[in-house]
């Protein structure tokens, strides 16, 4: 007999497939989400305030040099490629020469020894210019393509080309003293130190060659193109390369000190460097196409910090200690901006908006920093302390002006020009006049006839 509590009647049986089916739109949707945070979302600012900085106390007195003998011997001036020259150099007034006979563009800015400026254009000439008239000494056809500085060390220059090649040069005549073939491009604009020059090239090898005789020192291979040049300090040498690391290897035998990823993007994801680094303050700052520009600490690679532009920073940093700002970084990026970094936190102490495009390296005159905007085709000079404008030329390009402290000299897309001061005399180039000579005057005697009697 069946018991009153039991029904004929089925049981329901709840659904549970939605609610299954929900949590797991949840867990994808969090999935999704923990991915993109870890694999694509790029991080932004980030400042270590323990990373160790070395302040300096003080600047060194301002040396006023000599034209006739100064010399910026290299890319940067300086082996830190700090771009810095602590001299009072005031805002060029005048122009007092032209160079226009490149018939190919010129990239990278000339270097300067003894009164001659030596630069190498696009299609691979060097020439030596008068620094004091702009006049041509002599010009070397050393490859097919170049995008990059000479060197000059103890009357020779150090040429790397597109081509695949690195040349010495009689500095006095152009005439070439070595020549070496390199399995890949360079653009790597060289250093000479000690009697070795150094350069990186396209297929990731650094190279060390005897400066004398271009004997082979030693090679090291980074993990990506090296094409901005290497920086020096404290016996090492520092590059970024296509892969995005940073590396120090010792100058002595080239083994790695360090070499660090950029975290610029999430899991190690990083751009690409083909900003030459500056080495100051115990730091290494360089941009990179991830829109960052970044500092680390130059004895062990630990990441300092990175700061955020609106676009590629394929520009080298200008780096010195400026008076009311202290150490600060120089930099401009494709979003048109140029930046004045705290060279210790990484912090915007003044930001200066000229829109269109800063490719190339600026340069440290004094308290007036120089760049060029290659979109707008122009170059400015603006106050370090403050950003604000105080010099200005229709004429820009990539990265602009060196100076030997008197006169500037700053390079367009194919000129080269020679700046001096208020009251400088501009060069003359005109011929004397030849004199008529004078026909010489002979005193006939007087003949006896003629004798005055007495």
């Amino acid at each position: 007999m069946p018991s009153p509590f039991m029904s004929n009647t089925p049981r329901r049986r709840r659904r549970r497939w939605p609610w299954v089916l929900a949590a797991l739109a949840v867990l994808g949707a969090l999935a999704a989400l923990g991915t993109y945070l870890i694999f694509f979302q790029e991080e932004g600012d980030f400042s270590n305030p323990n990373a160790e900085f070395e302040d300096t106390p003080g600047a060194p007195a301002r040396k006023k040099p000599k034209p006739e003998r100064f010399k910026w011997p290299i890319y940067g001036y300086t082996p830190d490629r700090a771009r810095f020259l602590d001299s009072a150099v005031p805002p060029p007034k005048k122009r007092l020469w032209a160079f226009k006979r490149s018939k190919g563009l010129i990239e990278f800015q000339p270097v300067l020894a003894n009164g001659t400026l030596f630069f190498v254009n696009n299609g691979g000439t060097t020439y030596a210019v008068n620094a004091n008239n702009g006049k041509r000494r002599w010009k070397r056809k050393v490859g097919h393509l170049n995008a990059s500085s000479p060197a000059w060390a103890n009357g020779r220059l150090f040429v790397v080309t597109l081509s695949g090649t690195i040349t010495a040069l009689n500095a006095k005549n152009g005439k070439i003293i070595w020549r070496k073939r390199l399995p890949s491009r360079a653009e790597s604009s060289p250093i000479v130190l000690n009697g070795v020059v150094y350069f990186g090239s396209e297929n990731g090898t650094v190279y060390a060659y005897g400066a004398r005789r271009g004997r082979k020192v030693w090679t090291y291979h980074a993990s990506g193109a090296v094409k901005g040049a290497l920086a020096y300090s404290n016996g090492n040498l520092y590059f970024g390369d296509y892969s995005g690391q940073v590396t120090a290897v010792r100058a002595k035998d080239g083994r790695r000190v360090w070499s660090t990823g950029t975290s610029g993007r999430a899991f190690n994801r990083s751009g690409r460097f083909y900003s030459t680094p500056a080495v100051k303050f115990g730091r290494v700052y360089l941009g990179n196409t991830d829109s960052f520009v970044y500092s680390f600490v130059a004895k062990s690679g630990q990441l300092a910090w990175r700061h955020k532009t609106g676009g590629y920073v394929y520009a080298s940093p200008a780096v010195a200690s400026v008076p009311r700002l202290g150490p600060t970084v120089f930099v401009g990026s494709f979003d048109g901006d140029f930046y004045a970094l705290d060279a210790r936190g990484g912090g915007v102490r003044w930001q200066h908006e000229s829109s269109g495009k800063i490719f190339g390296a600026p340069t440290i005159l004094g308290n007036v920093v120089y760049f060029s905007n290659l979109a707008k085709k122009n170059t400015i000079g603006l106050d370090v302390r403050t950003g604000s404008r105080v010099w200005y030329f229709k004429h820009g390009a990539f990265s602009p002006v060196i100076s030997d402290g008197r006169r500037i000299y700053l390079t367009t897309f194919r000129t080269l020009f020679g700046f001096g001061p208020r009251g400088a005399k501009k060069p003359s180039h005109k011929k004397k006049p030849a004199g008529k000579k004078k026909k010489p005057t002979h005193k006939k005697k007087p003949s006896a006839k003629k004798k005055r009697a007495f």
